[in-house]
């Protein structure tokens, strides 16, 4: 016969009953809803404190508490900003370098003006000082270069006539076509003993056969890649990108604005096929605010810091245009860009222009345009007719009609794909540089960005975009409207994505 052991001892008859309570099924079930309870709320906790937009807020609100035990989940997975947090911690430990600007202009100087006389937009100026916290400086020489046939020569003759030092920074640097005769004037200046310090972002290098690193790496140029990731698939690898597009030879003359060295912008056996841009050449003490940053990221790559007269010699005035360059990014100079997009449109009594190859701007923006076009200002914007990222142009076409609907101007840009960036406000100011009008550069993309205020500079620029408008095509409200089901469907959802395209 077989017996049921009896418990021997108080202590084991505890157990006993203890392991009884935690087998029993509903025990269990009451543990784990707990459980649930407890991170839905922790969860919803932390997106009413953390997240910036109400509407984000409410949304991931309503997917923690209707998807039980999965809500959490996936705002831990997707809802928390952790490219924000990784940015922020970046460079904390860095000291930045800044040296002592040459003559910046104070209130009194700004009222005044100079040679073209009062300063357009004067007040703007300080704004844009207090959000990039750098200064603007007088004396500058300001020159557009158009496409890759205007663009890339001249840089190359820079390079070639380098005496000191060549600093370059490219999203892309490609090593074929027009990239091979980049490295090869960067090789020729470094066996002559020019400094020459080379900067690739890590997306191109990683996802392309034929960037510009290992040929540079080769030919011995101190070459490095900005921010690699960890591990080759971390969930933010594809964000916290160095967009910039910066060379400075010599500490004195400098370039930056759109153009990547990029074999689509230079054929010149069809020079009519070739990508279009909008590219700038400048002279003068702003120059500094390029090497500047330049620094910075060097330093932050690789860990040497450039300094000395090699780098940072004194810049004379080289014209009459005051000018500010200024970094923007996710980390410490968030929403910088929006701040001097929004303080431009908000400072126009004539004209806007918006020249961009991506444009998805964020309501705040919408709103600023909105209200410009709304109070008489004659707002348009122009992009290219086919982009050459297909869902970037539907999630564009998808929120075209909140522009179109209160009078702004939009228009299809013909023929090969225009790279340009360029706000230009009264034919007076101008920002021009890196940046585009979308999230990726907003809130997520390393920039450089350039503003100037001249009268004699934004003629030139306003001609430039209106030759470009010329032979444009309208876009309007009707025939935004007026698209199939599956095609504003089609829209809808690539909108949706609009925050990482």
């Amino acid at each position: 016969m077989f017996s049921v052991h009896q418990p021997c001892c108080p202590s084991e008859a505890a157990l006993a009953r203890t392991f009884l309570a935690w087998s029993c099924p509903s025990c269990w079930s009451w543990g784990l809803s707990a459980l649930a309870f407890a991170a839905a709320l922790a969860a919803c906790a932390h997106a009413l404190i953390y997240k910036r937009e109400p509407r984000s807020a409410a949304l991931w609100t309503v997917v923690i508490w209707l998807v039980p035990t999965l809500g959490p989940v996936l705002y831990l997975l997707f809802g928390i900003n952790r490219i924000r947090r990784r940015a922020s911690s970046l460079r904390e430990d860095m000291v930045r370098h800044r040296m002592p600007s040459p003559s910046p202009m104070d209130a009194s100087q700004i009222a005044a003006g100079g040679p073209e006389g009062p300063l357009p937009l004067a007040h703007l100026a300080s704004l844009v000082e207090r959000v990039t916290q750098r200064p603007l400086l007088p004396g500058n020489q300001i020159e557009p270069l158009l496409q890759g046939a205007g663009i890339f020569p001249a840089m190359l003759q820079a390079i070639e006539e380098a005496q000191d030092s060549v600093a370059l920074a490219s999203y892309i640097f490609d090593g074929a076509g027009i990239g091979a005769r980049f490295v090869e004037a960067l090789d020729r200046a470094h066996r002559r003993g020019v400094a020459v310090r080379v900067l690739i972002d890590d997306v191109y290098v990683r996802f392309s056969r034929s960037s510009a690193f290992k040929p540079l790496r080769r030919a011995g140029i101190p070459v490095a890649i900005f921010n690699p990731p960890l591990l080759p698939a971390r969930l933010h690898a594809a964000h916290l990108r160095n967009h910039r597009k910066l060379l400075i030879v010599d500490g004195r003359l400098g370039f930056t604005g759109g153009a990547n060295i990029f074999k689509p912008y230079w054929r010149p056996e069809s020079p009519e096929t070739a990508h279009r841009d909008l590219h700038f050449r400048i002279r003068g003490p702003v120059v500094r605010h390029l090497a500047e940053v330049f620094a910075d990221d060097w330093q932050f790559t690789t860990g040497e810091a450039l300094r000395g007269e090699r780098w940072f010699p004194e810049l004379a005035p080289a014209g009459d245009i005051p000018a500010r360059g200024f970094e923007a990014g996710p980390d410490e100079s968030l929403d910088r860009l929006r701040w001097v997009f929004i303080g431009g449109i908000n400072a126009a009594q004539h004209t806007i222009r918006v020249w961009t190859p991506y444009f998805i701007p964020d309501t705040a923006l919408i709103a600023a345009l909105n209200a410009a076009a709304l109070r008489g200002v004659e707002v348009d914007i122009l992009l290219p007719a086919e982009n050459n990222h297909a869902a970037v142009q539907w999630a564009a076409t998808a929120q075209l009609w909140q522009v179109l609907l209160h009078g702004c101007r939009v228009w299809w840009n013909p023929g090969p794909f225009d790279h340009s960036k360029l706000l230009l406000v009264d034919g007076a100011w101008a920002t021009f540089g890196s940046a585009n009008w979308d999230a990726r550069s907003l809130r997520l993309n390393f920039e450089f960005n350039v503003e100037c205020y001249s009268r004699l500079l934004g003629a030139r620029l306003d001609a430039l975009f209106l030759d470009r408008r010329a032979a444009a095509r309208p876009a309007t409200l009707d025939e935004v409207n007026a698209r199939p089901w599956p095609v504003k469907l089609r829209d809808g959802a690539a909108r949706l994505f609009a925050p990482y395209l």
